[in-house]
């Protein structure tokens, strides 16, 4: 009977576990696409709609929940310090090709007003290192990304 009690008690918190998990990689994957379009001192409206449709696709999110990881990420810029609370959970957690997907879509959001800035690029590159993402990785899904337009 206890050793019933105890496995139900820990495959609950087994499952409350993982839900934190992935609800704090999603809030720091979405911190990330915020930091890029911010990144360039200017908004578009191009890089916030990109921001958006990649929050959907990514977490397969409808528009309610998007906008409530929006503005629970951007919360968490705001008291941010810098990105290694945000890449070092993505480091550990996600995997090769979830990785190499923050790439791409940190690339899609620079890339949204047609004008890859200096900085923006240096931001990737940087958060490309800091989740483990090898450097021709990093140079394919740029490619994959300015190829398109």
């Amino acid at each position: 009977m206890l050793k019933a009690i105890k496995l139900f008690f820990e495959e609950q918190l087994s499952v409350a576990d993982e839900r934190d998990l992935e609800h704090s990689l999603r809030l720091a994957t979405a911190a990330l696409m915020i930091e890029m379009m911010l990144d360039d001192g200017e908004v578009h409206d191009a890089e916030m709609n990109v921001l958006i449709e990649k929050l959907q696709q990514t977490f397969g999110l409808n528009i309610e929940e998007t906008t409530e990881l929006y503005n629970l990420a951007r919360e968490e810029v705001k008291q941010a310090v810098d990105y290694h609370q945000f890449t070092s959970l993505i480091a550990k957690n996600f995997s090769q090709a979830q990785k190499i997907q923050v790439i791409e879509n940190l690339w899609a959001i620079a890339y949204a007003d047609n004008e890859l800035d200096q900085y923006e690029e240096l931001m990737v590159r940087r958060i490309a290192d800091l989740i483990y993402v090898s450097h021709s990785d990093f140079i394919k899904a740029k490619h994959k990304i300015t190829h398109k337009k």
